[in-house]
């Protein structure tokens, strides 16, 4: 089943920043989408699109379903009812996204409150059970989020955003600033429980080897756009997008001295959402654009079974026999 299906997404800033141009994407039952890319690259914009948290003087145009309902076509009493029990967000920056004068307890508690229409006692033993659930004793319900580790902070937002069983969860950056141990586990832990609840999962992230690791499948954004898309670990480890080779390519091979000793970075920074580069808008920084790059924008073409890129060296036969197999089994 489909839970969420994006269409045509645009998201423009006031002032013309274009944060997001044309994304479409589709989370199943227990599948684990990740999106990947530099900072500035849209992420976190196609994510709070999703459950319409941006500012008010954010355009968004397209369609996002979730359950086959249109999240922009909602009005806002549905919008809110939707938020945490149909779908809910683990934002990046737990001290931040916590209350730092309430409990913790109380925190987890609310949406229990306002969506479940739980009594206190009620919402008090969801969120005991929720903590156990993510790996904290009941006990820690009575701690102020200072009180607590960024990993058992994490946990507490992971519990919370499972606070209403919603059928989708969006993982914006997760193990941002976590130590590498405490990294492992809350990515174990999220794994456990879209297993467990057979929940639908989109994960962001800078860091590819994480995200491959991870989920099934792997959208790499780049200027707003996705610009290559297939299996998480194929995409990984044999990119075909110039911009998804330099980000895998930015993290040393394990057992590999050379590679240890010589990162290869990419100059540069992604292009500012106001002033897009015309053409293919990595055509600045890639290091085998062609002279029609910097004219003519790149679509997403077919670059495998189940995989697809947006790059003028993707395609001529490969693709198209390719496009012809396709066609000859569906047939």
């Amino acid at each position: 089943m489909t839970l969420l299906e994006v269409r045509n997404l645009e998201v423009t800033y006031a002032g013309g920043a274009q944060a997001v141009r044309g994304v479409n994407l589709s989370v199943e039952a227990g599948q684990k989408l990740g999106i990947a890319g530099e900072s500035g690259c849209g992420k976190s914009t196609l994510a709070l699109a999703l459950l319409r948290l941006l500012p008010k003087d954010a355009e968004v145009t397209g369609e996002i379903l979730l359950n086959g309902e249109d999240v922009l076509a909602m009005k806002w009493g549905r919008v809110r009812a939707v938020r945490w029990a149909g779908a809910s967000i683990v934002f990046q920056g737990a001290m931040h996204s916590l209350n730092a004068v309430h409990r913790i307890g109380d925190q987890i508690a609310e949406p229990i409150l306002l969506h479940k229409k739980a009594t206190q006692e009620g919402a008090k033993k969801k969120v005991a059970e929720l903590l156990e659930h993510v790996g904290l004793p009941a006990t820690r319900a009575n701690a102020y989020p200072h009180e607590l580790s960024g990993g058992q902070r994490q946990r507490v937002m992971i519990a919370m955003a499972l606070a209403c069983e919603p059928d989708l969860i969006i993982a914006d950056e997760p193990t941002t600033a976590l130590d590498v141990m405490i990294q492992a586990q809350i990515l174990r832990l999220i794994e456990q429980l879209v297993a467990e609840e057979n929940l639908g999962l989109i994960m962001i992230s800078h860091d590819l080897a994480v995200l491959s690791d991870t989920c099934d499948r792997l959208s790499v954004m780049y200027a707003g756009r996705v610009v290559e898309e297939g299996p998480a670990l194929q995409v990984y480890e044999d990119a075909v997008h110039p911009y998804a080779k330099a980000l895998s390519a930015a993290f040393p091979t394990i057992g590999d001295p050379a590679s240890r000793f010589a990162p290869r970075g990419l100059p540069g920074d992604p292009p500012d959402p106001s002033a897009l580069p015309s053409g293919c808008t990595f055509h600045p920084r890639c290091p085998v654009a062609l002279d029609v790059c910097a004219s003519e924008d790149q679509v997403l073409r077919i670059a495998g079974p189940g995989r697809r890129a947006a790059c003028v060296h993707v395609g001529s036969a490969e693709v198209a026999a390719t496009e012809v197999e396709a066609r000859s089994t569906t047939a």
